[in-house]
């Protein structure tokens, strides 16, 4: 019976979180959303360049005092074509304002359409880098609000080439020369941005180089069956890996001082993250700016210049989808982003076997099916003791049902019969629950893990699932879950409570009915995994128990 519970207990939050996140959507979330706009169109907004760390002590950001952007200009555009993007650079402070991934096409029905990550149309996301004086002084630096000037208004990465650099130059009035490098790889999606400063002026040039990403927070991004989160990270030697959403971004300005680190901008399978050199101090940062639009980035150290000199600062701009072995190689913590959740630590070492039993098979759904049988195995033991206790409870069933009329009118009494029941038959009414309770975190990790990973989008498994990260086109999957669920419930013990039997009945249509807007891949893996659990039932309950 305590079996039975803990399922309609795990069956009914799952419905009631549910509930509760399609509630915040439609209701709670667009109130805030409101009341904030409402708040910005009253008030000054704030400005989107970032302050000066102070110098000799912890760094803040302050208000620059340039003028209020109400929405993105641009100048003119220059294409770029390599192996992995097709983009546009602005003119207007070298902004990358436009990213389409020819290798990620937006559906399986467009695979001529490729999936635009970053744009300054729409719901703006773009990556913006530039100088800043100490003194303030915009005009002798420059900003991602000056122009630069470029030899070609396009670029393309030619066959049996491995670079591409396109170059952008500013010239100021001081005899400061500045020409920012976008440096392409084949085969990557890490875009290395240098600027190459050159001072031609009488006096030294101090200042700062920083990098940031604008984003306008998205209202369709997740729906009720599924959330993934959309919005910033921040990584730092303190705090490690730190979501920063936006709300957090519009209550205020965060500051922290970290050497190394990395700053980015996330959603589902997709990132652009800054990576600075790992051996400055970095001032991070959060702004709100104007047109509703968010900003996290970072500000180096201040750099000095002397009449005569040329100097090289670097930077890292990571642009593309969530591959975890890229991650890992640019910079530290940056496959985190990959968001597991706190299960992690067990989401990591699935994923990791799950890509070495892809490198075998070469077809995710089978690596998924595969995956799910070794978990079964490794996990064998345990649920053999829970289907024993369950076996055992189906057994005396009859002798409960008949106890249940004799103290119809006598609950404490029931109570202590059925105790000496369970002690006769030496019976432990938790032997059911204690093994599923130990593998939940496993189930829950594998979820996370299969939602999470880009591997999944648009890869086919066969005959019509043709696309794991969606739903069923058929809902052929959903049904026999929910088949498999009605399956597991007849070997079940039968609740001897009327009510809770009616709703352990209605469970496998609720769940059914929610697994049918699922990904396909979770999906695959609880119907092989139910299967899996009544094979291994029916053989405890019908063969091991007969035998004893």
């Amino acid at each position: 019976m305590d079996f039975q519970r803990l399922l309609l207990f795990a069956g009914l939050s799952f419905t009631l979180l549910m509930i509760w996140e399609a509630w915040q959507n439609d209701y709670v979330r667009p109130q805030q959303q409101a009341q904030e706009i409402a708040q910005n169109s009253a008030a000054n907004r704030s400005q989107d360049l970032p302050g000066l760390p102070k110098v000799d002590a912890p760094a803040t950001v302050a208000d620059a005092p340039a003028a209020i952007v109400q929405q993105v200009k641009s100048s003119q555009r220059i294409s770029v074509v390599t192996d992995g993007y097709n983009l546009e650079i602005d003119t207007l402070g070298g902004d990358l304002r436009r990213v389409d991934l020819v290798n990620y096409p937006i559906s399986k029905d467009e695979p001529n359409s490729p999936f635009r990550l970053m744009d300054d149309e729409g719901v703006a996301f773009f990556a913006q880098s530039g100088l800043l004086t100490v003194d303030g002084d915009s005009k002798d630096s420059p900003t991602h609000h000056d122009i630069y000037t470029a030899a070609q208004s396009s670029y393309s990465l030619k066959e049996g080439e491995d670079r591409l650099d396109v170059e952008l130059t500013w010239k100021g009035d001081n005899g400061l020369e500045v020409t920012k490098v976008y440096r392409f790889h084949r085969g990557s999606y890490l875009i290395d941005v240098d600027y190459k400063i050159n001072n031609g002026g009488e006096s030294k040039w101090q200042g700062h180089l920083y990098h940031q990403l604008q984003r306008q927070q998205p209202t369709d991004e997740n729906n009720m069956f599924m959330y993934t989160y959309t919005g910033g990270v921040l990584y730092t030697d303190a705090e490690k890996y730190e979501k920063i959403t936006f709300d957090d971004m519009a209550k205020g300005n965060i500051s922290r001082t970290n050497t190394g680190g990395w700053v980015a901008m996330i959603q589902h399978y997709f990132l652009g993250a800054w990576i600075p050199p790992q051996q400055e101090n970095i001032n991070y940062y959060t702004k709100k700016g104007s047109n509703e639009r968010f900003i996290i980035g970072g500000v180096g150290d201040k750099q000095t210049i002397n009449s005569g000199e040329s100097v090289i600062l670097k930077g890292q701009l990571f642009v593309g989808p969530k591959l975890q072995s890229a991650l890992e190689e640019t910079a530290p913590g940056l496959e985190l982003t990959v968001d597991y959740g706190f299960l992690t630590i067990i989401a990591k070492p699935l994923y990791w076997m799950l890509d070495f039993i892809h490198s075998f098979v070469g077809n995710w759904g089978w690596a998924i099916i595969f995956l799910t049988v070794l978990i079964k195995a490794v996990f064998y033991k345990l649920s053999e003791t829970s289907y024993k206790s369950m076996a055992h409870m189906r057994k005396v069933q009859p002798k409960l049902v008949t106890m249940k009329e004799r103290y119809k009118d006598d609950k404490q009494g029931m109570n202590q019969a059925m105790m000496k029941l369970y002690k006769e038959e030496k019976i432990n009414p938790l032997g059911g629950c204690l093994p599923i309770l130990v593998q939940m975190p496993v189930f829950i990790a594998l979820y996370w893990m299969l939602m999470e990973s880009v591997e999944m989008r648009q890869a086919p498994f066969m005959l019509w699932i043709q696309d794991l990260s969606i739903a069923d086109p058929y809902f052929v999957l959903p049904l026999i879950m929910g088949a498999t669920m009605m399956i597991q419930q007849k070997l079940n013990p039968t609740p001897m409570d009327p009510t809770q039997a009616k709703v352990m009945m209605v469970l496998p249509i609720v769940f059914t009915v929610f697994f049918a807007f699922f990904p396909a891949g979770l999906v695959l893996y609880w119907v092989v995994n139910n299967a899996l659990s009544i094979l291994q039932q029916w053989y405890i309950t019908r063969i091991v128990i007969a035998e004893k």
